[in-house]
This record gives structure tokens, C-alpha cells and sequence, in this order.
């Protein structure tokens, strides 16, 4: 594998590692399953393909990040509206 390439493997995997502690189904299982995916394409020779792989990593990433703030707005959504409606009912 090419040096910058290399660079930019390591620091996707670190991302995702770093994203996975949040996951739903635990830190564990993310680990387990981004260590296989890594594996899984550690052969990849061409410059081509690795940047290919590089770029569907980075999508991950983007997809992980609008779970977690999806699964945070929920959160919220759910902690500071069902007071306000409460709070309508009883006035009501």
C-alpha cells in the first residue's frame, strides 16, 4: 500500500473505531465487524481501489453521524414535547 494511502486507512479506521463506541448495538460488535471489513480488503494493491474503499468508509462515517444526531433529536424531541403537551392538556 502507498504511503499517503496508508495514512488515510489508518485514519479512517481509527474514525470509525472512535464512531463505533456509540453504536446501538454496542462497541464490541462495531469492532468486531469494521476489524472483518478491514481484513477482508487488507490484499487491495491499486491505488484505484483503495481510494474507492476509502471513499465508501468516509460515506459510513457520514451515515453513523445522521444516526447518532437522528438518535439524539429523538431524545430531545421526545424529553422537551411530551412536557409541553402534557403541560397543554392539563391547562386545557
Amino acid at each position: 500500500m502507498a504511503n499517503p494511502l496508508r495514512s488515510e486507512v489508518r485514519q479512517l479506521y481509527k474514525n470509525l473505531l472512535f464512531l463505533g463506541r456509540e453504536y446501538p448495538k454496542g462497541a464490541d460488535y462495531f469492532g468486531e465487524r469494521l476489524k472483518r471489513a478491514f481484513m477482508k480488503n487488507k490484499d487491495v494493491t491499486d491505488p484505484k481501489e483503495i481510494k474507492k474503499l476509502v471513499d465508501r468508509g468516509e460515506f459510513v462515517i457520514k451515515e453513523l453521524e445522521a444516526l447518532y444526531y437522528l438518535r439524539k433529536y429523538r431524545a430531545m424531541k421526545k424529553r422537551y414535547y411530551e412536557e409541553e403537551l402534557s403541560t397543554m392538556l392539563n391547562i386545557g
